[in-house]
C-alpha cells in the first residue's frame, strides 16, 4: 500500500496528541500501510530554531517528507493555532514539500473554541505546501483521549467513530493517489 508519515507537532513527552497519532497509525498500519512515526519535539532544537536546513536530523525530516505519499499531521491547539513547534518544521521544509500527497490534519484541544484552527490556520499552510489532496481533518477534545497507565490510549466511542471515518476516508485517498501516482 502507501507510505504515511504520521508527524507530531506536540512539544510535550506525555502528549495527548502524539499518543492519539500512534492510537491511530496503528489502525493505518493494519489497513495494510507502512507507518513511520515523526515526533518533531525529538528534532533538535537549535537545527529547528536556527533555520539548519544541512543538520542530519532536518534533512532525515525532509526524505521522510519526499518518500512519504501520504502525511498525518497532528498538533495541539495554542491560542487558536497549531503549534510553534510545528511551524518550525514546515518552515525548513521545501516549498512544495507535500506536493503529489493526501494529507490529514488532525488536531486536539481543551475546548471546542479551537475547532476551526484546523481549517483557518493549518489547512492554508498545507494547501500553500502543494498538497495534492487534503482530507477532512478532525479535532480532538483532550477529555475525549483517556491514556491508560500503560501508556495506552482509549478513546470515547462517539469520538472513536469520527476518528475511525475519517482515517478510513484518508486511507482510500491514499489508494487513489497511487494509482494516479501510477497512471502518470
Amino acid at each position: 500500500m502507501a507510505t504515511v508519515l504520521s508527524l507530531s507537532g506536540s512539544p510535550s513527552a506525555t502528549s495527548r496528541t502524539a499518543r492519539l497519532l500512534r492510537h491511530l497509525d496503528a489502525r493505518l498500519t493494519a489497513q495494510g500501510h507502512d507507518v513511520i512515526p515523526l515526533d518533531i519535539r525529538t528534532l533538535p532544537a537549535a537545527a529547528l530554531l536556527g533555520a539548519d536546513f544541512s543538520h542530519p536530523a532536518i534533512t532525515r525530516a525532509t526524505a521522510l517528507v519526499e518518500q512519504a505519499d501520504g502525511i498525518v499531521v497532528g498538533t495541539p491547539v495554542y491560542k487558536a493555532a497549531y503549534s510553534g513547534l510545528l511551524k518550525s518544521l514546515l518552515d525548513l521544509l521545501p516549498q512544495y514539500a507535500f506536493a503529489g500527497k493526501t494529507v490529514l490534519p488532525l488536531a486536539t484541544g481543551g475546548t471546542t473554541a479551537h475547532v476551526l484552527a484546523i481549517d483557518y490556520a493549518l489547512r492554508p499552510v498545507l494547501s500553500s505546501m502543494g498538497a495534492a489532496h487534503i482530507v477532512q481533518g478532525w479535532f480532538t477534545l483532550d477529555k475525549d483521549i483517556t491514556v491508560g497507565p500503560d501508556g495506552g490510549v482509549s478513546v470515547s466511542p462517539g469520538t472513536a467513530e469520527a476518528l475511525g471515518q475519517v482515517v478510513d476516508q484518508f486511507s482510500v485517498a491514499l489508494g487513489r493517489t497511487a494509482v494516479f501516482a501510477a497512471a502518470g
